[in-house]
């Protein structure tokens, strides 16, 4: 399953800040119809993902019935991404 979206990055500061971009809501519904297929467990879907020139893969965490895509600096520091900037994502649900 294939998903385009633009998003926000927003910033969760615990111990250590994280960085996500939320799925958008029509988006979410998509993936909840192939999730328990893709999910490994706790409800996180593992993704391919591309934002700008970066892909990586990671999984999608489940967040007040929606999705959160986790950040990390390795995709954020070559596009010198931050909280509150708008990126276009790319994403695959990987089977």
């Amino acid at each position: 399953m294939d998903v385009v979206f633009t998003g926000e990055v927003v910033e969760w500061r615990g111990p250590a800040p994280y960085f996500f971009v939320p799925v958008p809501d029509a988006q979410c519904a998509d993936i909840r119809e192939v999730a328990a297929t893709a999910s490994y467990g706790w409800g996180v879907v593992p993704v391919a993902a591309r934002i700008g020139g970066v892909a990586f893969e990671t999984s999608l965490f489940p967040k007040d019935g929606g999705y959160l895509l986790p950040l990390k600096k390795a995709v954020r520091g070559p596009q010198d991404l931050t909280a509150g900037d708008e990126v276009a994502v790319e994403l695959t649900v990987r089977l």
